[in-house]
């Protein structure tokens, strides 16, 4: 069978090598034929040596789907013929989880999904509904889990208004599931089309941030100078503080990204002085998947697909993702 390896950390080291196959599957794993994957903007940190304990070569890409083609014994949670997304972090079951588990994670330490036929643990297998395509599969775990735990954090009904900072992949999950729970969504982007594409998709106020620098004070705007319940923070940088002055007394802002920088200056005072609360997240559980994939089983969401590229155009793919000109996902079929 075929995989694809990245040698070392750098985009010009992807090769395409000839694997074994695999053997059946032992008590509680199964083999999945991955049909599609997806891209994260860990994924690229993880090819250009940003990212921390990566293990070369790897065969890259966090996020995927396939087909159950192949059960052990004891497997009671899928059956051969289920398509299923795969999990990231394949020890985190369910809870907060520990270190030791979010450290064991695929395509940093554990191959990830541009691999023919992989070899998994059945508990980290989700099965999915019908309706989605392998490259919505694909594109739901990491964006998915993000966006539904941010709105758990701050307890998203239809009483909260949220802001969404981008329209990439957990910006534009949150905006779905957001609308799912009755939400108030403001979601803020550099580009007018991307906004138009927002707005199609339920968005209830736009904030163009080039045309409005200060965004906050926009926001602040639109709630009557109240703030919103929450902040998804996909940016970081010297706009976080921005965020900050964007939330309510006792809101929540919930970090998970960090395309402005790594490092920000944070008005502490004001954190203090307005009972905010701020989270941090490098994912979640199983269990929190299967939470994700049941709401947009009862809402019929597909996710936003910006792109799909074949396999040949893997370098396109983590270019698009670098760049940042994606609005929703970017996914990978994978033809061998």
């Amino acid at each position: 069978m075929y995989a694809i390896e990245l040698a070392g950390p750098d985009l010009g080291q992807f090769r395409r090598v000839d694997r074994p196959d695999p053997l059946p599957p032992g008590p509680g794993r199964v083999l999945v034929r991955m049909k599609a994957a997806s891209m994260n903007f860990m994924d690229v940190a993880v090819a250009t040596g940003q990212y921390p304990g990566v293990t070369y070569p790897i065969v890259p890409l966090v996020d995927g789907a396939g087909e159950v083609i192949q059960i052990g014994p004891d497997v009671w949670q899928v059956a051969v013929g289920d398509r299923v997304a795969v999990h990231s972090k394949p020890r985190w079951t369910a809870g907060e989880g520990n270190a030791s588990i979010a450290k064991t994670t695929r395509g940093v330490n554990i191959h990830g999904s541009l691999i023919e036929i992989a070899e998994l643990e059945a508990a980290s297998i989700v099965k999915m509904p019908n309706h989605l395509s392998w490259e919505g599969i694909a594109a739901t775990p990491g964006a998915g889990i993000a966006a539904w735990k941010g709105l758990e954090a701050a307890s998203v009904g239809p009483a909260s208004t949220v802001v969404l900072l981008g329209t990439g992949g957990v910006s534009i999950f949150a905006l779905q599931l957001a609308k799912a729970r009755g939400a108030r969504v403001i979601i803020t982007s550099s580009s007018d089309h991307k906004l138009e594409r927002a707005r199609a998709l339920g968005a209830d106020e736009t904030v163009n941030y080039r045309d409005q620098p200060e965004w906050d004070a926009a926001v602040r705007r639109l709630t009557d100078g109240v703030g919103a319940d929450l902040v998804i923070e996909a940016v970081g940088g010297a706009d976080f503080n921005r965020s900050i002055k964007s939330v309510r007394y006792g809101g929540t802002i919930y970090a998970l990204g960090f395309l402005g920088g790594t490092t920000a200056e944070v008005d502490l005072l004001s954190v203090i002085a307005n009972g905010l609360r701020i989270e941090g997240t490098n994912g979640g559980s199983v269990a929190d998947l299967t939470a994700t994939v049941a709401t947009i089983a009862a809402h019929r969401i597909e996710p936003a697909i910006d792109r799909s590229f074949a396999l040949a155009d893997l370098a396109d793919a983590y270019s698009l993702m670098q760049r940042g000109g994606h609005f929703g996902k970017i996914a990978v079929a994978l033809h061998w």
